[in-house]
């Protein structure tokens, strides 16, 4: 029987043979990171469309999502980045096929676009081959769910849905965004006024240092919460009902702005 013991002490992109690794992955696919027996454990949103990620302090929940996001975009995706917290991610402002929203007032106009360029996408019924694939991003997304919603009350009118539409659009990208090559990549544990059914479009749970209770919550056919690591990058990932301890792979600011700033020059 494998143990956590036999993980890689560390993943990082600069390590020998790393990027090649990561070419070699379909377009559809990202590397989260390597397993107990020394081989990949990726994510294909063509089958898995969305991704739940899930940390407690220090757990690297950002850095996992700067990796995965990273990833996407160099096989030529777009990507809606929702950074609650301004700073977090910073490395991909400046990247042409990103679009990054700080504001309450931003990030709601842009879950809102999303949801219409959800429909245009629907309504042409699979002829996307000229549609490149979107991701979008929602870091701290559970505190700034709560901030729609309190923005949404501020100018609400009284005919008017009394949810945020802005949460709503999110709900339906999460049901509808496999058919129109839309995926969520959300940091948090799936509150702030989503509809709790939502949890079932996670198809892949990037869970570390949670508690029990938000293991059974986010996880719950996987059995017993396992023993949480306080080394950097350890995590378990929950596919197809099964967690697998993981070491992720870990990508900086400047090593992800850098690696796409290559991608679209086309030097890489």
């Amino acid at each position: 029987m494998t143990t956590t013991a036999e993980l890689p002490k560390v993943l990082r992109f600069t390590d020998p043979g790393l990027r090649e690794q990561l070419q070699a992955l379909p377009a559809s696919a990202a590397l989260i990171g390597i397993g107990t027996d020394g081989t990949a454990i990726a994510v294909d949103i063509d089958h898995a469309p969305h991704i739940l990620v899930c940390t407690g302090t220090g757990g690297g929940s950002t850095t996992i999502l700067r990796t995965l996001t990273a990833q996407f975009l160099h096989q030529g995706a777009h990507a809606l980045v929702l950074d609650g917290a301004l700073l977090s991610h910073l490395w991909a402002k400046e990247l042409p096929t990103v679009t990054h929203r700080g504001s309450v007032a931003g990030i709601h106009d842009a879950l809102v676009g999303l949801a219409a360029e959800l429909k245009r996408r629907v309504d042409l019924d699979g002829d996307l081959d000229d549609t490149p694939r979107m991701v979008a991003v929602l870091d701290r997304a559970d505190a700034t769910l709560r901030h729609l919603t309190r923005y949404w009350e501020t100018f609400r009118q009284e005919d008017d849905p009394k949810k945020s539409p802005a949460i709503t659009a999110l709900e339906d990208v999460l049901h509808a965004g496999r058919e129109a090559r839309i995926h969520v990549l959300y940091n948090g544990r799936v509150t702030g006024g989503l509809a709790p059914t939502t949890r079932e479009q996670f198809a892949t749970v990037i869970l570390a240092r949670v508690s029990a209770g938000t293991w059974q919550q986010l996880a719950p056919i996987a059995g017993p919460a396992p023993k949480s690591s306080a080394h950097p990058g350890r995590a378990h990932v929950v596919q197809d009902g099964t967690a697998s301890p993981a070491q992720v792979l870990l990508m900086t600011d400047a090593e992800a702005a850098d690696w796409l700033t290559a991608t679209a020059a086309g030097k890489i």
